[in-house]
């Protein structure tokens, strides 16, 4: 029920090690020049408790990053206001493209990752933010998954 990226769109393996960049699970840092952190857009399932999420990137400005970073480790980090910021991550899973879409991040208690609320517009993921998916969407999303990583393999 949750499918996730290991970095965003931008990075490239070739960061790897270098003095101003930065890739955790949580965090990413291009050339100190590119601020993202690691969320969830999470939906839920229609006729069930079940949610299905993406772990996907979110662009923030430097300033919001690095607040967010001072906060990261502190109690009573989720009374902050919520960050805007651009979706980084490109799910294959819809026809159409997730870059840059419009978000709000919502920072969560310490050890839970953000919540990433997407802007209500048509596109279909936010469409199914805002509705939810059934099960056998979450199988269609499985099967995309699926053959994109073989696809990526070869």
């Amino acid at each position: 029920m949750n499918y996730t990226a290991e970095a965003p769109a931008a990075w490239d393996p070739a960061f790897a090690g270098a003095e101003n960049c930065l890739l955790s699970s949580d965090q990413c840092v291009i050339r100190a020049q590119h601020y993202f952190v690691k969320g969830l857009i999470e939906i839920p399932v229609i006729g069930s408790d079940d949610v299905f999420s993406w772990g996907v990137w979110v662009s923030l400005r430097r300033e919001n990053f690095s607040r967010a970073a001072d906060l990261w480790d502190r109690p009573g980090r989720e009374a902050e206001k919520p960050y805007f910021g651009w979706l980084t991550t490109d799910l294959t899973a819809y026809s159409t493209t997730t870059l840059n879409l419009k978000t709000h991040v919502h920072t969560r208690p310490v050890g839970e990752r953000p919540f990433i609320e997407l802007e209500p517009t048509d596109h279909p993921l936010a469409v199914e933010q805002r509705t939810g998916i059934t099960l056998d969407r979450v199988r269609e999303i499985a099967a995309a998954v699926l053959h994109s990583s073989r696809s990526e393999q070869q």
